[in-house]
């Protein structure tokens, strides 16, 4: 079998390829390439008032790419529903390289300094591949979705993939493309230079969201 390094992993990024485990304990990996991929674009996020409000509250703190080993682990850990999870021990190598090479980034959202929920995805030119989310408390991961969009559209980003499409995830606005499709998307987006943003300089993440969000 093919070691899949670093570099291969980006290449396999850049075709709109990406690996999975089987389960946490298993050290196996599995190519993925969706026939349907959920892609959430970023002039058409669906952000609640209700959501709105709470990441102006500033309930959590939020950080980007402050812990993103923490962020991956705590995307591993059994939930409600969901015992298992694809995300083992070479996934956490390979993506912890991706993260020290700057093509992987995190967000977190802590609450009195604790990490109650966060994403962590890929960045490969201006295409952005979220991976997962988790949350400890009510709000936490959809406030960190708010804001990764905000370092996004502030980045010059063009395309976030979100992989498989969720009820969470088109309550958002995410929607789902064809392969031939989405692979056009991607290769308009993965030579065209973008710049992952840890910090919005006191930018209020809601208005950069709608900022860039038509009015429907």
């Amino acid at each position: 079998m093919l070691e899949i390094t670093p570099e291969l992993l980006l290449q396999a990024y850049r075709i709109g390829v990406f690996p999975m485990g089987e389960r946490r304990d298993d050290p196996k990996l599995y190519w993925l390439d969706p026939r349907l991929r959920a892609v959430l674009p970023l002039d058409g996020f669906h952000l609640p008032r209700r959501l709105a409000r709470t990441v102006r509250q500033g309930l959590f703190e939020v950080s980007a790419d402050s812990d993103f080993t923490a962020v991956m682990r705590a995307c591993a850990e059994p939930r409600p529903g969901h015992p298992e999870s694809w995300i083992n021990e070479p996934i956490l190598a390979l993506y912890g390289e991706l993260f020290a090479r700057g093509h992987a980034h995190s967000v977190e959202c802590r609450r009195d300094g604790r990490l109650v929920g966060g994403l962590y995805g890929v960045s490969v030119g201006a295409a952005f591949f979220g991976e997962s989310m988790f949350s400890r408390e009510r709000d936490a991961s959809k406030v960190a979705l708010v804001h990764l969009m905000a370092r996004l559209i502030k980045g010059g980003f063009r395309l976030l993939d979100c992989q498989f499409m969720t009820e969470h995830l088109r309550s958002f606005g995410a929607i789902e493309v064809p392969r031939e499709e989405f692979r056009l998307r991607l290769a308009a987006a993965v030579d065209r230079p973008a710049a992952f943003q840890r910090e919005l300089d006191d930018e209020d993440p809601v208005a950069i969201v709608q900022t860039n969000t038509p009015p429907s």
